[in-house]
């Protein structure tokens, strides 16, 4: 790009720095930051110029309307939101009807010429952004609260652009939040960027953090992605694909991509052919919906760069600097671009060692859900619905929208902030978990559940809802007022313990937010949950479908692998992302994954299950755990499970996983799994891989010293543990007052294997429900010289506290 006349009104991107903020604004500070520092390590960011801080105060001088703004913006009050409305939109009439200066424009126009001539074309397509010098800080984002212009050809498009930029400073939520940091409004100047457009409209694109925005675990990169130019996903118009990347085994140089969800991505943002329009919405048909918008190399080259970016900002500041990045893939040229980059400011200013938990205290009643969507945070708030109708504008609602109200509508408007800061919760029809009302509501601290579908549909005005995002990764909407509790834990002011602390997990949406809290790894991952909500189907009808004359079961399979290659891969890549997920969250701490355990009642429910699953008696201890895995029936899906865990631990680099085989009855039964198994190619000891088993049969204590020789721990499950030694059927409500893990004659079962463990110099660890309920029986184990004792994550205050009090009273 030619060199332009060094002016203090208009900079090339290539000449400025983080150092710049004051004077060209965060996002275009950071932009140029990029391209002179990471070019060199294969970051590639469109060029472009910069219309700077001084350009605008110039243009509100020279066009006698800064005295004006000043007059206007001191009879503000932001409390009252009417007001605010009508006296914002006031400014930013004001801004665009101004006359800009022949001086002024006569530099843009040419810093323009000079950028079309670069890429050799006579008025290039450019994106016209705002930013502010107050905005991308490390304590403030205001992310979204100034406009874009997208696909702006020619000069008098470009100046009209600008100056919509400089009045888009004074929006209702820009001046909201500037009052609440305590930034003064004519302070805080604006700066636009004019960047060379990617053809994304040809493309996809979309958003990345350099960390997980729910949790803020800090080990993944996040991407979301939708076909087209960005806006769509940015405003939460449509639900994005995402992508997550394991960043400590990319940057090992494994293929890390441990979860890939498909979104709905029903409409694209194209550039328009229509006289007078730049760009234009229009359908996705449903072939291209049912596929990713990335294909693996692109989502491991995206996270690799934002890894780049992120450790070359946590250099410039001296401290862990999270990122919160734009991108764009060329459809035409297939190359990858960023095109914006700031900090992330909500997960990397908070002390996260103080923990908010919310808890439903009523049981969970499926009946009583009326909608479910992406959960925004994990709190829960009930109130009544107030739904936004198609014409509503932001001044309507302000004095409609009442404190406390739930907000329903099928995507939020970044000028909504202070209503927004009035409700108790969100609820869109659209977007992802990186859309503006996603963003906003984390920033709030308000519950939200975004990408429902039809909630203006399902939802009425006035109707009472509680919205619940403390239950994972999926957000429910009951119906009613459902009684809840939270809870502040403390996680600084746990007592230190020697014995291991493990976690049950069964769902991989938590296992970031249970990784930060203090743990020794995972004593039990189930592969029953990621089977039944990843692949939603039972293994044997998956592989068998077509044989089965169908029409509904077969519909629905193709439905479900139709962004994958085959059955078989849906299976293998969908279980593997659930299991990595975990194993990702808890690394390099063990993770124990133990092989499915379904009984033939609950793999009956799976669809296509009454195909293939027996009718028993009594399930519970029918065909189950072991015996299914070397049947000839059952092995064809067994070893679709040990694929999936060899791609885990071999293909991710996740090797911190062990295999537990549940319900094993026999040693023979063991060596016949194992066998298997082998054939899988996970074969104990090979590639590091060690082998659990769980001990909840009595042959298993009886026969300790046997089972022993061919594995490398014991897993007490003394849920069925406790069924088998007292012949009770935990399933029957008429003997369930027998029930109790507590018994001599269980206690004694374990002390009996506990001390075989110890003589054959292998691990025991208990991952039963008792440690989790009983303190009392925490102690039991602590003194009996338990090796490691696994609980259920919202226990673990009262365990640690339990374990702390066994092992003081064991030093004595």
């Amino acid at each position: 790009m030619k060199s332009l006349i060094d002016s203090s009104l208009v900079k090339l991107l290539s000449s400025v720095g983080i150092k710049d903020i004051q004077k060209v604004g965060g996002k275009n500070a950071s932009l140029g930051e990029m391209l002179k520092n990471l070019t060199e390590k294969g970051v590639k960011v469109p060029e472009g110029f910069i219309v700077t801080v001084d350009a605008y105060y110039q243009f509100l001088e020279e066009g006698n309307i800064r005295e004006e703004i000043e007059l206007i913006l001191a009879t503000i009050d932001v409390d009252d939101l009417i007001s605010l409305g009508q006296k914002a939109q006031l400014i930013r009439k004001t801004i665009s009807e101004a006359t800009m200066s022949a001086t002024l424009q006569g530099i843009i126009e040419e810093a323009y010429f000079n950028l079309s001539s670069t890429y050799g074309v006579e008025m290039a397509d450019v994106a016209v952004r705002s930013s502010a010098t107050a905005e991308d800080l490390p304590d403030a984002s205001f992310a979204g609260q100034q406009d874009t212009y997208l696909n702006v050809r020619g000069v008098e498009d470009l100046i009209l652009s600008i100056k919509k930029c400089f009045a888009s400073l004074f929006t209702e939520r820009a001046i909201s939040y500037r009052r609440k940091r305590n930034y003064h409004d004519l302070k805080v100047g604006i700066a636009v960027c004019v960047q060379k457009m990617v053809r994304s409209d040809l493309g996809a694109s979309g958003v990345a953090f350099s960390l997980d925005t729910e949790s803020g675990f800090k080990d993944v990169v996040m991407i979301n992605g939708s076909y087209g130019l960005g806006e769509m996903v940015v405003q939460g118009a449509v639900k994005p694909d995402e992508f997550l990347v394991h960043k400590p085994k990319l940057k090992a140089g494994f293929p890390a991509i441990i979860e890939k969800q498909l979104g709905s991505k029903d409409k694209q943002m194209v550039y328009s052919t229509a006289s007078g329009k730049r760009v234009e919405v229009c359908p996705v048909g449903p072939e291209r919906q049912r596929k990713f918008c990335l294909n693996d190399e692109h989502i491991l080259q995206l996270a690799k760069w934002v890894c780049v970016i992120e450790d070359h900002y946590s250099a410039v500041h001296n401290r862990w600097c999270p990122m919160d990045v734009e991108w764009a893939l060329d459809g035409q040229s297939g190359e990858l671009f960023i095109v914006q980059s700031r900090p992330e400011t909500i997960h990397s200013s908070k002390k996260h060692s103080d923990v908010k938990l919310f808890h439903l205290d009523e049981k969970e009643d499926s009946s009583r859900v009326l909608l479910k969507g992406i959960a925004v945070g994990d709190g829960i708030a009930a109130g009544k619905v107030f739904v936004v109708g198609e014409h509503d504008e932001c001044h309507d609602l302000i004095h409609k929208v009442k404190r406390g109200d739930v907000l329903v509508t099928d995507m939020t408007d970044p000028d909504w902030e202070p209503v927004m800061k009035k409700v108790s919760g969100i609820i869109t029809n659209k977007g992802g978990r990186t859309c503006h009302a996603a963003i906003v509501a984390r920033e709030l601290g308000v519950p939200a559940i975004v990408g429902c579908g039809n909630a203006t549909e399902i939802l009425t005005p006035n109707l009472t809802v509680t919205v619940s995002c403390a239950e994972g990764e999926v957000g429910k909407v009951y119906k009613g007022h459902l009684n809840y509790r939270e809870e502040i834990l403390d996680l600084e002011s746990l007592p230190k313990v020697s014995t291991p602390v493990m976690f049950n997990i069964g769902s991989p949406s938590s296992a970031f937010k249970y990784a930060q809290y203090p743990h020794s790894g995972v004593g039990l991952a189930r592969l029953e949950f990621i089977i039944n909500n990843y692949i939603k189907v039972h293994p044997l009808a998956l592989l068998n479908h077509r044989e089965m004359n169908d029409e509904k079961l077969s519909e629905k399979i193709y439905q479900l692998i139709s962004a994958y290659d085959s059955e078989e891969d849906y299976f293998i890549e969908k279980l593997s992302f659930g299991i990595a997920k975990i194993a990702a969250a808890f690394y390099p701490q063990p993770v124990v994954v133990r092989f499915s355990d379904f009984k033939s009642n609950e793999y009956f429910n799976l669809f296509g299950g009454n195909y293939f699953e027996p009718v028993e008696e009594n399930p519970m201890i029918g065909w189950r755990g072991a015996s299914r895995y070397y049947s000839e029936k059952f092995k064809p899906a067994f070893s679709l499970e040990c694929q999936a865990i060899k791609k885990v631990r071999e293909g991710m680099g996740l090797d911190n996983v062990i295999l537990m085989i549940p319900f094993c009855r026999t040693v023979e039964e063991l060596v016949k799994v194992k066998a298997v198994m082998k054939k899988q190619g996970l074969e104990q000891k090979k590639n590091n891989l060690k082998v659990y088993m769980m001990a909840e049969v009595p042959s298993n204590i009886i026969l300790a010293d046997e089972f022993a020789k061919h594995i490398d721990g014991f897993s007490i499950g003394s849920n069925d543990l406790t069924q088998l030694t007292l012949g009770i059927d935990r399933d029957s409500s008429l003997v369930a007052h027998l029930y109790d893990e507590k018994h001599q004659a269980v206690k004694t079962m374990i002390r009996m294997l506990i001390a075989a463990a110890k003589r054959n110099n292998v691990k025991v660890g208990l991952c039963g429900q008792g440690a989790s309920d009983f303190p009392e029986f925490t102690d039991f184990l602590v003194k009996e010289g338990i090796d490691t004792i696994s609980i259920t994550p919202d226990a673990i205050s009262k365990t640690i506290q339990a374990v702390y009090q066994a092992e003081s009273k064991k030093a004595v």
